[in-house]
C-alpha cells in the first residue's frame, strides 16, 4: 500500500497540504477497497432478492448507505487524509472520528440487519435473528456497555502505544481501521435497525435519551486530545514533521478540536433520524389502534334510540367494558358513540 511503504524521506517531501491537495490526493488501501467491495456487494444482493420479491426498497437507505457508510470508509482510509496521516497528526484524528462515528451512522441508516432478515431464505433469517438475540451480541451492543466500548477504544487508541505502533505498521493500522469501525457499529446499528437488537425497555424515549448521552460522550476523547499537556505520538511526528507542517503541539490541538466538532455534527442527524423513526412508530401504532377501535364499535350493540319502542333494559345487564374501565381508550370510545 503506497501509504505505508514511503521511506522517511518521500514522507517528508509531501507537498504543503492545501484543501485542493486535501480533496484530490489519494492512494489506495487493498483491505479498504476490499471491505467495502464485499459489503457493497453482499448490500446489492439483498436489494436485488427483496424487488425480485416484489419487494420496494428506500432508495433513501441505499443512498445512506452507499454514500455515507461505505463512502465515509473510503475518505477515511484512501482520501488525502490517509496520505498525510503519517506527517500530521488532525488528518489521522479525522480519519479515526470518520471511522467510528460517521461511517456507522450511514451504514445504519441503510439498515442492514432489516434488509439481510428479509432478503435471507426463512432459515437464514431465523438464524440471524438468533445471533443477534445472542448473549455475545447481547452483551456488546447493551446500552451505555457499547458507548463505554467506544469511549474506551478512542482512549486506548491515543493514549497507549497503539497508535504510534500503527503508524510504524501497515497491518496494525488496517486493524485499528476495522476496530473503529465495528466499535462505532456496535452503537449506532442497534439504535436504528427495525429488528429487535435491543432489549424490550429500550423504547424511543429511552433511545433518545442514550443517543443524547452518546453525543456527549463522543467529545470527550477530542476534548482530552485537544487539551492534553503529552504530545500524541510525538516521537513519531517530531521526526516525520514536514517543513511546512504547523507546529507538533498546535496539530494535535487542530486535531482534538476537529474531533469534538464532527462527533456534535454526527450527534445531530443520529437524534434526528431517531426522533423520526418514533413518530414513523407512533403513527403505525395509532393507525393499528384506530383499526382495532373501529372494529370493536362495528361490533357492538348501539342503545335503542326510543325506549318505548322496546322492553326496558335490565338492571343487571353486564355492561361494555368502555363504559366502566377508566383509560384513554375507553374515554376514546365513549367519546366517538356520544357523537353518534
Amino acid at each position: 500500500m503506497i501509504g505505508y511503504t514511503m521511506t522517511d524521506q518521500s514522507a517528508g517531501q509531501l507537498a504543503e497540504l492545501t484543501t485542493g491537495r486535501l480533496l484530490s490526493s489519494w492512494q489506495p488501501d487493498v483491505p479498504a477497497l476490499l471491505l467495502v467491495a464485499v459489503l457493497g456487494a453482499l448490500y446489492a444482493w439483498g436489494v436485488v432478492r427483496l424487488r425480485g420479491r416484489g419487494t420496494a426498497w428506500p432508495p433513501a437507505r441505499i443512498a445512506a448507505f452507499v454514500v455515507l457508510g461505505l463512502g465515509g470508509v473510503v475518505a477515511a482510509t484512501m482520501s488525502g487524509l490517509a496520505v498525510y496521516d503519517r506527517v500530521l497528526f488532525w488528518p489521522a484524528a479525522v480519519q479515526n472520528i470518520l471511522l467510528d462515528l460517521v461511517a456507522p451512522l450511514g451504514l445504519a441508516l441503510g439498515d442492514p440487519l432489516r434488509l439481510a432478515v428479509g432478503a435471507l431464505p426463512e432459515r437464514g433469517a431465523r438464524r440471524l435473528r438468533a445471533a443477534m438475540t445472542g448473549r455475545v451480541l447481547r452483551t456488546l451492543t447493551f446500552p451505555l456497555v457499547s458507548t463505554a466500548l467506544v469511549l474506551a477504544t478512542e482512549l486506548t487508541v491515543y493514549f497507549t502505544p497503539y497508535f504510534a505502533t500503527a503508524l510504524r505498521v501497515g497491518w496494525l493500522h488496517e486493524l485499528m481501521y476495522l476496530h473503529l469501525l465495528v466499535a462505532g457499529c456496535l452503537v449506532v446499528v442497534p439504535v436504528l435497525t427495525h429488528e429487535e437488537a435491543l432489549p424490550a425497555w429500550c423504547t424511543h424515549p429511552v433511545r433518545a435519551a442514550l443517543v443524547f448521552l452518546d453525543g456527549i460522550v463522543d467529545a470527550v476523547p477530542g476534548v482530552v486530545v485537544m487539551t492534553h499537556g503529552t504530545l500524541i505520538a510525538g516521537a513519531w511526528y517530531l521526526h516525520h514533521a514536514p517543513p511546512w507542517s504547523p507546529d507538533v503541539q498546535r496539530d494535535q490541538q487542530l486535531g482534538g478540536g476537529a474531533m469534538v466538532g464532527i462527533a456534535e455534527l454526527v450527534a445531530l442527524p443520529f437524534l434526528l433520524a431517531l426522533l423520526f423513526q418514533w413518530a414513523r412508530a407512533e403513527r403505525v401504532q395509532n393507525a393499528a389502534l384506530d383499526r382495532r377501535l373501529d372494529a370493536e364499535l362495528a361490533a357492538a350493540p348501539r342503545p335503542a334510540a326510543d325506549h318505548a319502542q322496546g322492553p326496558a333494559p335490565s338492571a343487571d345487564r353486564v355492561r361494555p367494558w368502555w363504559e366502566t374501565e377508566q383509560s384513554s381508550v375507553a374515554a376514546r370510545i365513549r367519546s366517538q358513540r356520544g357523537s353518534d
